[in-house]
């Protein structure tokens, strides 16, 4: 899975208890399509199992990870945490070059990294300042989490400007 940092999003999603589809797809922002290739080669894999159960309105499908699929996760994250170790380090020893090495380097797991809550957004925004270089630059912006820009509402995905204070009329 070294190349594939969306199945190990998806794998993680499953794990932590998000069992439809439609959740799945929700929590990642994955492509429905792309989602529905990417749970078929976890499936091959064995890292996830299918399963019908009766409901009251018919069969339902939920989507579970297997003990093999929890291996590969806990390995996987541990392996990101320590690439995410290393980065620090040489964002705190100053080492500007080797840095934008190692991030170019780690450019698809970035993402996965934020997903997981692997690193610290801070340093990794100070990161960016140290280099000079925005982060949009690695990480698209859809990836990016939600961080309550000021002035705007619930982290401002609506995309308006609101000033957060009371609306009172008062009959001037």
């Amino acid at each position: 899975m070294e190349s594939e940092p969306k199945d190990l999003i998806v794998l993680g999603a499953i794990k932590h208890g998000t069992k439809k589809f439609d959740k799945i797809q929700k929590m990642t922002k994955i492509d429905p399509d792309e989602l529905n290739s990417i749970l078929e080669g976890l499936e091959k894999r064995g890292f996830i199992k299918i399963e019908e159960k009766k409901g009251w309105l018919g069969m339902k499908i939920e989507i579970k990870s297997t003990e093999k699929g929890d291996n590969e996760l806990d390995q996987r994250i541990h392996g990101l945490q320590t690439k995410w170790n290393e980065m620090s380090l040489l964002y705190k020893t100053g080492n500007k070059e080797k840095l934008k090495e190692a991030m170019e380097n780690n450019k698809s797991f970035l993402p996965t990294m934020m997903f997981f809550g692997i690193m610290d957004m801070v340093m990794f925004s100070m990161m960016f300042s140290m280099m000079g270089m925005a982060m949009s630059d690695y990480v698209a912006p859809e990836s990016m989490p939600d961080t309550g820009e000021p002035g705007m509402e619930g982290g401002g995905t609506d995309g308006e400007m609101h000033d957060g204070g009371f609306d009172f009329d008062i009959g001037f």
